[in-house]
């Protein structure tokens, strides 16, 4: 049967809310988003879902487990329709996200400060997805793009999946399977994602738009000298020095740790509250 744990909306709904479908806020492959208002002045998130082929069951199934994710960092999922389309609701987290704030010159630039907590409360999220999610989460999209920023620039991650393209979620490890340390190709692009994440928050450059390989630079062996000339200049001196460097270092182990035969995610969060000296929320 279907899920019962969030709200189901028709396609006419659906539709209507989204002004038939003219309010794209992102297009994929995947399936497009849009913003939707519906009749009770709810305002939310629509993204259509193109994966799982013609089985609802398995779309069922993913709708089942993000409706029990619960964490201030992820966005919430509200509802869902099948028939014609299939789609998933998500609350609204505001109309920008990190991409935008890092690039466009008409919005303000965010300070040292809330670049640390953004990097804390994504690292926070995918401490709850490995340790307190079971099965564990490892189907996430992690980058500026799919950060998404409320008015207090509290960050959400936008786009996490549990099952595949296929729906296989047979195979779906426990939390218990992340202490031993993690195998898993999915695990280990997350967690490199996590890298390149920080390495954005750091220079202001978008990992999508073609400007300098962060991932090249932090691999150079004499990437300290070059340090300087890629932090973002909208910061100016106003950042800590200190802090700094413990934040790429945490960047270089993620980007490195995609190499490894086992990667420890609980190791690198623990590495990134040493290194940057702040509690995660």
């Amino acid at each position: 049967g279907s899920p019962s744990l969030v709200k189901r909306f028709s396609y006419h709904h659906i539709k209507k809310a989204t002004d038939g479908f003219k309010r794209v806020v992102h297009n994929s492959p995947e399936g497009d988003s849009y913003k939707a208002v519906f009749r009770n002045g709810l305002l939310t998130t629509v993204r259509e879902v193109k994966a799982f082929d013609e089985d609802d069951h398995f779309f069922y199934r993913e709708v089942e487990l993000l409706g029990c994710l619960n964490h201030r960092h992820i966005v919430s999922l509200i509802g869902f329709s099948t028939g014609y389309k299939r789609f998933l609701v998500f609350e609204n987290s505001g109309d920008t996200n990190l991409m935008e704030h890092l690039s466009d010159p008409l919005k303000t630039p965010l300070n040292w400060q809330t670049r640390l907590q953004i990097t804390i409360g994504i690292a926070a999220a995918l401490e709850y997805l490995h340790f307190f999610c079971d099965p564990s989460v490892y189907l996430v999209s992690l980058n500026s793009r799919t950060i998404l920023l409320d008015e207090n620039l509290i960050p959400k991650i936008s786009e996490i999946g549990f099952l595949g393209s296929d729906g296989n979620h047979d195979a779906l490890p426990s939390s218990s399977c992340c202490l031993k340390g993690c195998t898993r190709q999915e695990c280990k692009n997350m967690v490199f994602q996590l890298g390149l994440l920080i390495l954005e928050l750091i220079t202001g450059q978008s990992s999508e738009m073609g400007g300098v390989d962060l991932v090249q630079w932090i691999r150079e062996t004499n990437f300290p000298r070059s340090m300087n000339m890629m932090i973002d200049p909208d910061l100016g001196n106003n950042y800590d020095s200190g802090e700094l460097i413990g934040l790429i270092k945490v960047a270089r182990f993620c980007i490195r740790s995609v190499n490894k035969d086992r990667i420890h995610t609980h190791q690198i969060l623990w590495y990134l509250q040493k290194k940057v000296g702040i509690v995660r929320k």
